[in-house]
């Protein structure tokens, strides 16, 4: 039987838990498919920038075909989740994640025959483009049941979020780690055909599940009545005179979109950055488990966040958060000229640990101040900033590893970071409603409507 939408909210306690919320009809359906699909994005970047390298001797020209993936896929993202909104989930998925499987077949085959960089570069385009968004629809699935409840703002909506971002790091202490182990100790080219198998084989098993899709419709119908033909307050906000809102219409979200490009610099930095001190030492296995000592300091960050019952504004949280991340990543690159993997690793799991807030609190404000029925779309241009940032990281941080040094890669984290942070201050205002007394009014529409945040 198919799990009505925001049957849990229902019957959700007051104080909410990781159990709880894996107990909400139909959730379990999608989890795991959710979390096989997502495993594979984690490895890409890793093994791209272990077989160019290996294949070329050149840390630019693999953090230049890494960042191909990454611009192609932070592009393509907001298409990826427009389509989803607009078609469904399993008519997006199944072609790009067939499509994805034979361009990292092709990608693997150029470099391992010495292909000149600019072939490499356009078979990563198409890579990039093609890596499903899955993180993003197992978050719309979340909204979706919990959204058209009597109380939309049911606390188990924020344990979702944090338990989200929990599976998101998670694979991201695990993908770098195999992807390392698999390049290093098996082929240069095991790490990108484990992330297409991978990719192909999760993706497939997540599209089967359609019973908790959220559903479809033309011009911004899917998601707009709850329960009983109740309009949910994010169908509302989105109805501009029966026309679908588009995503950038939320004033908060281009505010997060770059908060998210500084996290995706941190981790492109932090991959190419780690690589090259692990090769600088003489221990280049070690790069995958400084990664994930980084990873890890996020993932532990977030499960102490869900556990949380926050009574504070997200807005407010968001604006602590952040400047935390600068202050630990200004210190990545002193450390590194130390030429200690310890005290780097420490203080990886530091920059790690700030983290966690930003992507969580930057996720509730999304899901709260965008319409409905552009969810899946508000997520992708979330995870694009991220790739995007990503890809920008590991361009810059390839040309200073190849010129000044491995340490000086760390900078690109550093300057990122505290680019992002002076936006968020400065545009801090988008990230309230509009109006006063949690009201938020988008272009178009003909009235404010309440919103509530966290």
């Amino acid at each position: 039987m198919e799990p009505t939408p925001g049957a849990a909210a229902d019957s959700v306690s007051a104080r909410p838990g990781y159990r709880q919320l894996l107990r909400t009809p139909g959730a379990r359906s999608f989890v795991l498919p959710g979390f096989a699909a997502r495993q594979p994005f984690a490895m890409l970047t890793m093994s791209i920038v272990l077989l160019v390298e290996h294949t070329s001797g050149s840390y630019t020209l693999a953090g230049t075909v890494a960042a191909a993936a990454g611009l192609s896929m932070a592009f393509f993202a907001p298409v990826s989740g427009t389509l989803a909104d607009r078609h469904g989930q399993p008519a997006v998925l199944v072609p790009s994640v067939v499509l994805h499987a034979a361009s990292v077949a092709l990608l693997s085959v150029l470099a391992l025959a010495g292909a000149p960089g600019w072939a490499l570069v356009a078979a990563a385009v198409p890579t990039g483009a093609s890596i499903p968004q899955v993180g993003p629809m197992v978050r719309a699935r979340w909204s979706h049941l919990f959204a058209a409840g009597p109380d939309p703002r049911t606390p188990l909506q924020h344990t979702a979020t944090a338990f989200e971002s929990v599976t998101d790091e998670f694979t991201f202490v695990v993908g770098p780690v195999l992807a390392a182990a698999l390049c290093t100790g098996v082929h240069p080219a095991a790490g990108l055909v484990a992330e297409g198998t991978l990719t192909l084989a999760g993706g497939l098993l997540f599209a089967a599940q359609r019973r908790t899709a959220p559903p479809v419709g033309r011009g911004g119908r899917a998601g707009r009545t709850g329960r009983g033909g109740r309009r949910g307050r994010a169908g509302r906000a989105g109805a501009y005179r029966g026309r679908r809102a588009p995503a950038l219409r939320a004033p908060a979200l281009p505010v997060l979109v770059a908060a998210f490009f500084g996290v995706g610099a941190v981790f492109g930095g932090m991959q190419v950055s780690l690589t090259a001190f692990s090769e600088s030492i003489g221990r280049p296995g070690l790069s995958g488990i400084l990664y994930g000592v980084f990873a890890a300091g996020n993932m532990l960050a977030g499960v102490a966040i869900g556990m949380v019952h926050w009574r504070g504004p997200a807005q407010r949280r968001l604006l602590v958060t952040y400047p935390l991340l600068v202050v630990t990543a200004s210190g990545l690159w002193a450390v590194a000229g130390l030429e200690s993997a310890a005290a780097l690793g420490g203080l990886g799991l530091a920059v790690g640990v700030c983290i966690a807030p930003a992507l969580i609190t930057g996720f509730t404000l999304a899901d709260a101040l965008v319409p409905r029925e552009a969810r899946t779309e508000a997520f992708t241009w979330l995870t694009g900033a991220v790739a995007l940032g990503q890809a920008a990281a590991t361009t810059a941080a390839g040309r200073l590893v190849d010129g000044p040094g491995a340490s000086a890669g760390f900078l690109v984290p550093l300057a990122a970071t505290a680019l992002a942070c002076a936006t968020l201050l400065l545009l801090r205002r988008r990230l309230h409603p509009a109006e006063s007394h949690g009201t938020i009014t988008f272009r178009g529409a003909g009235r404010p409507v309440p919103a509530s945040v966290d």
